[in-house]
């Protein structure tokens, strides 16, 4: 550590990746849960249809998902290119990172729901359905309450994942810290950024594992 000189640090373009990096992840964050939300609640219910139809459209469905969740993400992005060039007009920085990681992380996340979903227990539901609740009131008045402290965790997983997401983006000239480490930590050799950008992506991580904790733990019922 006696060779590292931290005092050559551009502060003000680390505090500038770092914002960038957190509008990368505020903004996919939301649009992930927009998506992936309700796509976890239809693979839940039509993965429990019985109808030949739904079944097979929850086998489509789910395959879909589950090469989507396969995919390694800097390959999807890669792919993606093109795709973000015509949504958001460039495939590089904050805006052009946006729909790569929201198609990946949005069926990650309706993973995550489908089971936390499934861990509702049937009793409860089985009593809604008796009072005559429809599919809609059960799914917002019993499913989603219930299964608040697994969607909690859930949400906190994928924006953890999204951290990570956002630093491979800096392959392909996303922007953020990743793009900081990768040009100084790679192209440079400045140890000195990559260490920092680093350090900055665990304090975020621990940060947002240690909020979605607290609330799982609040929400859990004893």
């Amino acid at each position: 550590m006696g060779g590292l000189n931290f005092n050559e640090v551009n502060w003000e373009e680390m505090m500038d990746a770092m914002l960038a990096t957190l509008q990368m992840l505020a903004i996919s964050g939301v649009f992930t849960i927009i998506l992936g939300l309700p796509l976890g609640i239809v693979l839940y219910l039509w993965g429990r249809s019985q109808e030949p139809v739904i079944r097979f459209i929850y086998s489509v469905l789910s395959f879909l998902v589950n090469i989507l969740r396969s995919v390694p993400f800097i390959i999807l992005m890669v792919a993606l290119i093109p795709f973000s060039k015509s949504i958001v007009g460039t495939s590089i920085g904050v805006l052009g990172t946006i729909p790569a990681l929201v198609i990946g992380a949005a069926p990650f996340f309706a993973r995550l729901v489908e089971t936390a979903l499934r861990e509702v227990d049937r009793g409860v539901i089985e009593a809604a359905q008796g009072m005559g609740a429809s599919t809609s009131q059960i799914v917002l008045r019993v499913l989603l309450p219930e299964a608040r402290p697994g969607l909690l965790a859930g949400v906190t997983i994928t924006l953890v994942t999204l951290v990570s997401y956002t630093a491979m983006s800096g392959m392909v000239g996303g922007g953020g810290l990743g793009d900081l480490a990768i040009r100084y930590g790679y192209y440079r050799y400045e140890m000195e950024v990559m260490l920092i950008a680093v350090a900055l992506m665990i304090i975020l991580v621990q940060l947002l594992q240690m909020i979605g904790d607290r609330l799982v733990r609040h929400f859990t019922r004893k």
